[in-house]
């Protein structure tokens, strides 16, 4: 059990940094250095500048956090499928 417990903020992303971090601003006017969890690491969800996070952060340190959700924007689907009519022989 641990003896914080989490907190969980909204914000969206504004900044790309290299080895898979991003500067967010949280809807409390804060600007923080977040990275992806392991997650959406694993199943590649890919983030980009102007995506909806949430962002977990422990109360020891409030600058640096980790993104656990994307939400999805009206408008973009799955991307599609290469290739003809998806038949193959």
């Amino acid at each position: 059990m641990a003896k914080e417990e989490l907190l969980t903020m909204e914000g969206h992303i504004d900044e790309i940094y290299p080895d898979g971090r991003f500067g967010v601003m949280l809807d409390n006017d804060h600007r923080i250095i977040a990275y992806t969890a392991g997650k959406m690491r694993k199943f590649r969800i890919r983030s980009v500048v102007g995506d909806r996070v949430h962002v977990e952060m422990t109360p020891y340190d409030l600058s640096k956090g980790r993104i656990i959700f994307r939400e999805r924007t009206p408008g973009t689907g799955p991307a599609p499928r290469k290739g003809g009519s998806g038949f193959r022989r």
